[in-house]
């Protein structure tokens, strides 16, 4: 074998040019995922101190800003087929950018920015420099890395200055600039999607969708166990640990709908509209489920005789709702799954509905009661369709 042709050594090639390009996640793109546990859990314990509007927005800009630092790397990887010495050398500095953004989130609001911002600026950089390699090495991508080059470059400097202005000033610059960088990718005039080589492999998103979202449902039970591990688990009452367990269950079944409903699902055509619905909504779906996972961490908080508390069971309900919601959405932007004829419509919408009546219940309601009218609304969603598939089969 050539020195050329190890993938030690071997320059980054476009996947269309290989004769097999497999879809499977590198393990460099794995480790990438690890910082992002410490992320989320980080970014979770900011949302439960800051149970707010203001808390909320910030909560989200930030995840929306980590989601990206994630995503358009996983766009990269997932067009060019890049695995040398160089490639792991940029990975493992993007990996360190991402440990700071993550140390800054407790005080973001704070001191905290200026170390998040130029972590994301050097990230976007670093990116940059990746697109530079694929450049030097693929002719018939040229224009399109050159467009990717300049738009993180120009990006990153934004990003960078930002650390330096004033609050809020500085936070109302970034947000714009996020704003602009994702219009590079959604009108169609000046979309980077206009390349006929900007085609991602479509299975290989959809396993790292799939990867990234089993991580943020993870963090609930993080979250659970790290919360009845600080109040002491022979300290609480027996019903504290039922609650326990109801939270537990909770965040394996919204995997188990995501997974059998649209997880590794690829998306059904190339079409913009389709690829922007398919990313868009994953983004909300994993808000949503941070969300969840924040608020099943007040489970241990409480027995079954006190009301749920207010501002937790918001986060619950509301992000329930708009998870179910999303699986909605996925459900016809990626290939078809026999799983998806019987999770019709009516089923989301009955969910999305008593998710979002659990909230003005749960002040007047005992949590034994609020966790049966939110359960019932998270549990139908997989009950309703195996009881119609289980009929259907029988009978064939």
């Amino acid at each position: 074998m050539a020195l050329e042709e190890h993938p030690m050594w071997r320059k980054p090639q476009h996947h269309q040019d290989l004769e097999r390009a497999h879809d499977h996640v590198h393990w460099t793109e794995l480790f990438y995922d690890l910082i992002h546990v410490v992320t989320i859990f980080l970014l979770g314990n900011y949302l439960s101190a800051h149970l707010d509007f203001d808390g909320f927005l910030t909560f989200a800009g930030v995840f929306i800003v980590l989601w990206y630092a994630w995503g358009e790397l996983s766009i990269f990887n997932s067009i060019y087929v890049s695995t040398d010495f160089w490639h792991r050398i940029i990975m493992s500095i993007m990996i360190c950018t991402l440990m700071f953004m993550a140390a800054a989130i407790p005080d973001i609001d704070g001191e905290g920015w200026s170390y998040f911002a130029i972590g994301f600026a050097i990230n976007r950089i670093l990116l940059a420099g990746l697109y530079f390699r694929a450049k030097r090495s693929n002719e018939a991508t040229r224009s399109m890395c050159f467009e990717q080059i300049r738009n993180f470059s120009i990006f990153a400097i934004i990003f960078a200055i930002t650390a330096f202005l004033p609050t809020p000033y500085a936070y109302w610059v970034f947000a714009m600039a996020m704003i602009a960088t994702q219009l590079v990718y959604m009108i169609p005039r000046i979309s980077v999607l206009r390349f006929e080589r900007f085609v991602p492999r479509l299975r290989h998103m959809a396993e790292r969708f799939a990867l990234l979202t089993l991580i943020v449902l993870g963090e609930g039970f993080f979250k659970l166990v790290v919360t009845l591990s600080e109040k002491g688990i022979d300290k609480v009452s027996p019903d504290v640990l039922v609650n326990f367990v109801i939270g537990g269950i909770a965040m394996f079944v919204m995997c188990w709908i995501y997974f059998d409903f649209v997880g590794n699902g690829k998306a059904k055509n190339g079409k913009l509209s389709t690829l922007v619905t398919w990313w868009l909504a994953h983004l909300t779906l994993m808000i949503c489920g941070v969300m969840v996972g924040v608020a099943l961490a007040a489970e241990v908080k409480v027995g079954f005789w006190e009301p749920y508390p207010t501002k937790y069971a918001a986060i619950g309900c509301f992000g329930l709702a708009g998870y179910i919601a999303m699986l909605w959405v996925l459900k016809h932007v990626i290939e078809h799954r026999v799983a998806s004829d019987f999770g019709l419509w009516q089923i989301r919408l009955f969910g999305i509905v008593v998710a979002i009546g659990c909230f003005f219940l749960v002040p007047y309601v005992p949590t034994i009661v609020g966790n049966l009218i939110w359960g019932t609304a998270l549990f139908s969603q997989i009950a309703f369709p195996l009881t119609r598939a289980w009929k259907t089969f029988k009978n064939n």
